[in-house]
């Protein structure tokens, strides 16, 4: 057995190794149709022969108006690429292959937007069906980055003759470049698997459809249809890792590894067997640490997921055992790899149904982390597929069915559409008169034996429709209860003395948003949606309405409840009241006018802000941070700092919001909370990641990458980069240490911020953007450098280059602590009264004593 460990998965040394071997074909598939779209010869790609469309025997083309297209830059048949000639049609279009043995086939689709003078084929909007099944719906180049597009999916075949239908919309026209129609062997996919949260057998996969989302090799190269016995790709994974450094590639010879009946070759080539990616902290004194990997998908699909594991880690059985996590759930506990297959080096699978994450519903996480009870601190993964599956539409694309997409294809029952519509209507209304019959007869009896609430009811009526979120005791319903009268008042009390605020009923509520309008929708999150609204008096709100089916949902609902009825600052979104009628959680905030600062950074056509306006927001969001981890009796970690939690008013004042997340900070003899790690990805400390203790440097790091999204406008991650840019806090830093910030900056900001403000944002920034908590500033100290940063902006050029002094990238230079400018100015007010009882109600009054150690983060050693 050979070992080879790494930390770089593109080293010569394994590309060579890897390439020496190439796998022998076992599987012959029956039906093997690849068909370059618009060609006049046969073309060889990637080890492979595609045949012309037209003239072959066993296809038939039907298609009104049909053209082939070359690109210009095409030469001879050697060189020509399948994306260099492409089939375009200005009507509806259908492929027909004949089928020699029915079941799963790969239906695989090349598309690569010909530069032609006649259509403009970034825009044609391509929708594709099969027989039963909706593959794409209405995709458009202009969506896309790259210069070509494969899809791959997989469908049961039932019949002799297969179909594919190409429909363009409007007065588009629809392409393809080359079309695969391949059989799949029929123990690849099984009709059942184990479906995750709740945890529980999902059978029936055998009639549904599939697009391969993620296929990737865990620490290996690029695996083309050459390396694949069944002609699939596999991608490194790299792009994917939540934290690059969290992992060391380990290596043995594919020949090394042994097959079984249960994993054979079609399972996966033996070159994914034989890499994998392992801790890179392996054998830690806090174990604690899980490799993870985030891929986007789309929230409304559930996903198959198929987990490949290979042990050519140990030296010795027994000695592997982890943990495997899906999203939040544990969907293999206790896995020790040679005790399920017997030995070292034998491959192992296992398929999953999940969905996307409920905290993150555009991100589906899988995660191996090692077993509390195991000897040694390790955990691997070689491979993973993540497979869409179809929906109830029988759609991968969309909630539009094939008979909806297909010309006149609806017209048949819309005669029997309206008549049940008709029907349903007039059952529902007759339901409704006899059940307002009923509640106004029930409502008259019971006015008759209890007096209102105006009147001074007893308590045994009806006095009190619902009663108030109790302050404290949050683990409990918020919803009716059964208490007393007494205990109604008490409630009402403690509620007031917290300042929750106004208590709405619930047709106030309906009113304002005009019935939970969609039109007036702000945003969705795990709790539920948020709501635009206007109050009868004209002021306008925002309404958060909590959806009773999330428990996570509901959790960070009330949390939010509990950290608001202690907080009041300037610079924190204010409640104005709340709602618990008819099982009802809803929460009313002061509306922010100009949203998220997301939106003025990316993503959205707004003017862009100007430097000083963007060190003016910082500074905001830096004041409500430290207010939290300083104004109350306790502190308070955010744990979800990002720029869409970050809100501007209609003066771009900026106040910090969402406080599902958070949590009381660690009290006077402690140094951390541990606790499970929440949070998005992209601003998650890593520190707080691999040990799941939290202070609150961890809301400094992710206000570090907070700063670098202001400072170049891009996510905070991008899997679709290069793999060195996914990360902005990995790549800012990296052009922060050659003093080159100013080459990756918003171009919208180039030549109009002064050098020394830049410098002293980016080393604020690098500072807290620290791989260990204890290096970092604190929020005090970030607040303090960012108001530096702001007034040397403000101040002229010759005066911001005599005030410059900082030395922080100059070793051996000893650095005088910087004191504040002056401590009397608006800009140095600090969080509200840390020696304040623990309600902190005072928005502008904030902790001077900070000031005496602000001084610090131009020190390195000063803490």
């Amino acid at each position: 057995m050979v070992f080879i460990i790494i930390t770089k998965p593109y080293l010569v040394l394994l590309l060579f190794f890897l390439s020496c071997y190439t796998p022998s074909a076992l599987f012959t598939p029956p039906d093997n149709y690849l068909i370059s779209c618009g060609a006049s010869q046969n073309i060889t790609f990637q080890g492979r022969t595609f045949v012309p469309d037209s003239p072959h025997s066993s296809l038939v083309l039907k298609t009104g108006n049909s053209s082939s297209l070359a690109s210009p830059t095409s030469t001879t048949n050697q060189s020509l690429s399948i994306y260099q000639t492409a089939r375009v049609f200005s009507g509806l279009a259908s492929y027909r292959f004949k089928i020699t043995s029915p079941g799963r086939h790969w239906i695989r689709l090349h598309f690569s937007p010909i530069k032609n003078s006649t259509w403009n084929l970034n825009s044609a909007s391509i929708t594709v069906v099969t027989d039963d099944f909706v593959l794409l719906n209405d995709f458009s180049f202009n969506n896309h980055n790259g210069s070509h597009i494969f899809k791959e999916y997989t469908v049961n075949v039932t019949s002799d003759l297969f179909t594919l239908t190409f429909i363009p919309s409007n007065d588009s026209v629809v392409f393809v470049n080359a079309i695969e129609v391949v059989s799949v062997p029929d123990s690849l996919i099984p009709d059942q698997a184990l479906a995750l949260n709740p945890s529980s057998p999902f059978t029936g996969l055998s009639h549904l459809a599939f697009e391969t989302v993620y296929r990737l090799n865990m620490g290996g190269p690029l695996l083309t249809s050459e390396n694949d016995t069944l002609g699939r790709q596999w991608e490194n994974d790299a792009k994917y890792l939540h934290v690059n450094s969290s992992v060391l590639v380990v290596t043995a010879n594919p020949s090394s590894i042994k097959y079984t009946a249960s994993a054979t070759q079609e399972t996966a080539p033996n070159m994914v067997y034989a890499t994998a990616d392992t801790m890179g902290e392996a054998n830690v004194a806090t174990p604690n640490f899980n490799v993870t990997w985030v891929l986007p998908v789309e929230p409304e699909f559930r996903y198959f997921l198929r987990v490949h594991f290979c042990d050519v880690v140990s030296h010795a059985m027994n000695t592997l055992v982890f943990n495997l996590y899906v999203n939040d759930d544990l969907a293999l506990g206790s896995l020790d790899l040679s005790t399920l297959t017997n030995g070292l080096n034998v491959p192992y699978f296992k398929d999953f149904i999940s969905n996307a994450s409920v905290e993150s519903p555009r991100l589906l996480t899988v995660s191996v982390g090692p077993d509390s009870q195991a000897d040694i601190t390790n955990a691997t993964m070689n491979g993973l597929e993540v497979l869409k599956i179809s929906n109830e539409a029988k759609s991968l694309s969309g909630l539009s069915s094939v008979k909806s997409l297909l010309p006149g294809g609806s017209d048949s029952n819309k005669r029997t559409e309206v008549m049940i519509i008709g029907s349903a209507v007039g059952a529902f209304a007759a339901v409704l008169l006899v059940a307002v019959c009923c509640y106004c007869c029930l409502a008259a009896s019971r006015k008759k034996r209890s007096t209102s609430p105006q009147e001074g009811g007893n308590g045994n009526g009806n006095g009190h429709p619902w009663l108030p979120l109790p302050l404290y005791g949050l683990s409990q319903t918020l919803t009716k209860s059964t208490a007393s009268h007494k205990s109604n008042t008490a409630s009402c009390i403690s509620l007031a003395s917290t300042h929750l605020g106004r208590v709405f009923m619930f047709q106030e509520i309906m009113d304002a948003t005009n019935k939970f309008d969609e039109s007036s929708l702000l945003g969705v999150g795990g709790f539920g949606r948020v709501y635009k609204g206007t109050l009868e008096d004209g002021t306008k709100v925002a309404v958060k309405r909590g959806n009773p089916r999330s428990e996570q949902g509901m959790a960070e609902f009330r949390t939010e409840i509990e950290m608001l009825s202690k907080l009041r600052h300037r610079h924190l979104v204010s409640l104005i009241g709340y709602c618990d009628e008819r099982s009802e959680m809803i929460l009313v905030y002061e509306y922010m006018a100009n949203g998220p600062l997301r939106s003025h950074l990316y993503g959205a056509e707004l003017p862009p802000l100007s430097w000083k306006q963007r060190l003016e927001i910082c500074i905001g969001a830096a004041r409500g941070l430290h207010y939290l981890h300083t104004g109350a009796s306790q502190s308070i970690i955010h744990r979800d700092v990002k720029t869409t939690n970050i809100l501007l008013d209609e003066n771009l004042v900026a106040k910090v919001a969402d406080f599902g997340l958070s949590k009381t900070g660690p009290s006077l003899d402690q140094t951390h909370v541990s606790t499970a790690v929440k949070g998005s990805f992209g601003y998650l400390d890593p520190e707080y990641f691999r040990r799941q203790q939290l202070t609150e440097k961890s809301d400094v790091y992710s206000f570090g990458v907070v700063l670098m999204e202001v400072l170049c406008c891009r996510p905070a991650l991008n899997p679709v980069l290069p793999r060195e840019q996914v990360n902005i806090a990995e790549w800012a830093m990296a052009w922060q240490k050659k003093g080159l910030l100013d080459q990756i900056m918003d171009s919208n900001l180039t030549g109009k911020v002064n050098p020394a403000s830049l410098k002293k944002f980016g080393e604020t920034a690098e500072k807290c953007l620290a791989e260990y908590g204890v290096d970092r500033p604190s929020m005090g100290d970030v607040l303090w450098n960012l108001e530096y940063a702001l007034q040397l902006e403000e101040t002229s050029s010759a005066l911001m280059e005599a005030d410059d002094n900082s030395t922080n990238h100059i070793p051996g230079i000893p650095m005088a602590p910087m004191e504040p400018f002056d401590n009397s100015m608006s800009m140095m007010e600090r969080g509200g009264g840390g020696g304040n009882s623990g309600t902190g109600t005072d928005d502008d009054a904030e902790d001077a004593t900070t000031s005496a150690v602000f001084s610090q983060l131009v020190h390195p050693r000063g803490r």
